[in-house]
């Protein structure tokens, strides 16, 4: 490993460990107040925030993105702190800390048998909500976890996932889509994060008046196991409580082959997350580029944050 590799999993590890030991409002505080200070750099990842909420947000002038990407660190930060806490919390704590609208979509999916699909964007706290899905719905699934460098850093987030209930596949190599049409074949709940392609063979959809690149996975999967395709959205209000709702299913269309079906089911998973995020801009965690005319041409899988 590298010295920066053996540095960033250092760091980590100890702000997990400090996290986790800290009463909760000393951690609410010390969220913002890193939030703030972040914010306050004016970095790459804060600028690329900023201009990834213009899209979301045409309208707002220079000081409204400002109080937006403001928000929006201490969102992200408000995620971090819960996830680094998450290990230690109760059953009761996560129980309480989330109320989802319309979850009937998935518990009668569930129960048909047939599997079910969720799709979310990077909205809010999905570990929290994965958390809440295994404690409360007492129902495990299989999710999908793009490989971290360092290595050591990748196992962290693993064996942490694990921990909740969740079996996590690595997204590189070809044999995770197999797995995940396995359990849904068998009737099981499969989880994906799908509002940014890492693969740059992803569907092509128009997300906020551009064109994006999603990955198809989701509407695959419902094609090839006859599973439930539900997006799901997620927001912060100002209680401890985090917010979703399950939208209604994701119909796989009567005609077309299969990448037509593909784009059109990937086109309403979009527009399922756009109608999320724009109730919620500041609770979407998108710090890299996503949209075509912003990534290098060279690199299209590029990370890059400004």
């Amino acid at each position: 490993m590298s010295t920066a590799g053996r540095l960033t999993d250092t760091l980590y590890g100890a702000g997990w460990a400090t996290a986790k030991k800290l009463p909760e409002p000393v951690a609410v505080r010390l969220g913002r107040t890193l939030a703030d200070l972040v914010w306050k750099r004016r970095g790459k990842g804060v600028l690329r925030l900023e201009a990834n909420l213009a899209r979301v947000v045409p309208d707002a002038g220079p000081e409204r993105l400002a109080e937006l990407s403001r928000a929006g660190m201490r969102s992200y930060l408000r995620y971090w702190m819960e996830s680094f806490r998450l290990p230690a919390w109760s059953e009761q704590r996560i129980r309480s800390g989330v109320v989802v609208d319309d979850i009937h979509h998935l518990t009668d999916g569930l129960a048909t048998g047939r599997g079910v699909v969720l799709a979310l964007p990077h909205l809010a706290n999905w570990d929290l909500a994965g958390a809440w899905v295994t404690t409360e719905l007492k129902t495990p699934f299989t999710t999908v976890a793009e490989r971290l460098k360092p290595e050591s850093l990748y196992d962290r987030f693993v064996a942490y996932r694990e921990s909740l209930g969740m079996e996590v596949l690595p997204h590189e190599g070809g044999a995770a889509f197999g797995t995940l049409a396995r359990r849904l074949r068998a009737g099981g709940l499969v989880c994906l994060v799908a509002d940014r392609d890492l693969s740059a063979s992803g569907v092509e959809v128009e997300f906020f008046g551009a064109t994006a690149r999603m990955p198809a996975g989701p509407a695959l999967l419902a094609q090839q196991t006859g599973a439930l395709l539900l997006p799901v959205t997620l927001w912060y209000d100002s209680s401890p409580v985090m917010r979703g709702r399950v939208h209604p299913a994701v119909e796989v269309p009567g005609s077309g082959d299969r990448a037509a079906k593909t784009s059109v089911m990937t086109q309403a998973l979009a527009d399922a997350f756009a109608s999320g995020i724009a109730e919620h801009p500041e609770d979407w965690h998108m710090l890299q580029r996503l949209w075509l005319d912003d990534l290098d041409p060279a690199h299209p899988r590029s990370g890059a944050t400004a």
